[in-house]
């Protein structure tokens, strides 16, 4: 098998939930290197609780989650953070930091034990600044940012962090249409350009379709996965919502609201 076709991340049977609350299961889905995947579903099915769940942040309550073909949780938390990053939804506790500085966190895998950038350390925290549009903002205070900016920086970190694997959750809240879809399309680009895997959950159901190279779709049932055009095709988003109220049109595959 050539590395290109190597599952990055593979998922059987597996459950979520918190202790004996289970919240879904029967998930399955596997992704390769340069894939931009989108989760989505109704309010409470448990895209959240599956990000935190992949990013090894709550324990999973039955099935398997293969990282680079070894077991989640056989990874050593030094090897974890070569392997995976995550930008969650909530805010950094080091808001008085540069934009720079915040950035350059993401290298903490990899720097000695001083915490000393090397001259590739710093080229990857310039390659995350140009990526993202950030060099006018280098020197900005974090808490000075923007939502939309402020995005832009969490999620450069985590390409400074440079991992195969890359998860966010639901990266567009509290944005406007036009941020959100620049968010989304740097994700597209850091995915295909850079050769990495991008998980994300979202609400923008109608952007994830037309951006997305697969979508996972939390139903509650099957949990279907598989590009947007076969997912269109069988219906499947359809189902998501009660067709009294909303209606998705497969013709422009977005969701209409009945009148």
């Amino acid at each position: 098998m050539t590395e290109s076709k190597e599952h990055i991340i593979s998922v059987e049977k597996l459950s979520i939930g918190y202790k004996s609350k289970v919240v879904t299961t029967s998930i399955d889905f596997s992704l390769e290197r340069g894939i931009l995947c989108g989760i989505v579903g109704i309010n409470g099915i448990g895209k959240s609780t599956l990000l935190r769940t992949l990013g090894r942040f709550q324990p999973k309550l039955g099935g398997t989650i293969m990282l680079k073909q070894k077991k989640l949780e056989d990874h050593s938390q030094p090897q974890l953070a070569k392997e995976l990053s995550v930008v969650l939804t909530e805010q950094p506790a080091s808001k008085n930091l540069t934009v720079q500085e915040l950035i350059a966190l993401g290298r903490q895998p990899y720097t000695n034990w001083i915490g000393g950038l090397s001259q590739k350390d710093k080229e990857h925290v310039q390659h995350s600044l140009d990526a993202f549009l950030l060099n006018d903002l280098r020197s900005s205070k974090c808490h000075e940012l923007s939502d939309g900016q402020l995005q832009r920086v969490l999620i450069a970190r985590a390409m400074a962090q440079d991992t195969p694997l890359i998860l966010l959750d639901e990266p567009t809240t509290h944005l406007d249409l036009y941020h959100k879809a620049q968010i989304l399309k740097m994700l597209q680009q850091l995915a295909h350009q850079n050769q990495k895997t991008i998980v994300f959950t979202s609400h923008e159901i109608d952007l994830a379709i037309q951006l997305c190279d697969k979508i996972l779709i939390l139903d509650g049932m099957d949990n279907p996965f598989g590009e947007p055009c076969d997912l269109i095709e069988q219906r499947h988003f359809e189902r998501l919502f009660p067709s009294d109220m909303v209606q998705f049109d497969t013709k422009t595959g977005t969701f209409k609201v009945n009148k």
